[in-house]
């Protein structure tokens, strides 16, 4: 089994900052992309930033410039870095990861979400 934790949300004022982190645990051959997703209430889920296992990212348009994706491949763990936070990025925050947890297993997992609320 492999599980994905996400941790670090909770409410910030308008302009503030927050980082998000999701370690991956469990059986663990390889692990390729990982990223993370958002979803508003009333809303489809998005993409919200992408890194694969060199290095590689990608944003979606509303966070480029203001969050920052990064992972430490000896901890199994990916970061979202939120700067100058807007109310509208208020939404549960969850982790993916493409996973091969066996030379024949290769599945996408994803996490519980995280709620993030940007308010005054």
């Amino acid at each position: 089994q492999v599980q994905l934790v996400e941790s670090g949300g909770g409410l910030v004022q308008p302009g503030g900052s927050l980082r998000l982190s999701c370690a991956a645990s469990g059986n663990i051959f390889s692990i390729y992309a990982m990223g993370w997703y958002r979803q508003a209430p009333g809303k489809q889920r998005e993409l919200v930033a992408l890194i694969t296992s060199n290095g590689s990212t990608n944003y979606g348009d509303s966070v480029k410039d203001r969050f920052t994706i990064s992972r430490d491949n000896a901890k199994n763990t990916v970061y979202l870095q939120m700067n100058s936070l807007k109310p509208e990025d208020t939404a549960v925050y969850y982790c993916n990861a493409d996973i091969k947890s066996s030379i024949y297993v290769r599945n996408r997992y994803w996490g519980q979400g995280t709620q993030v609320t940007v308010s005054s």
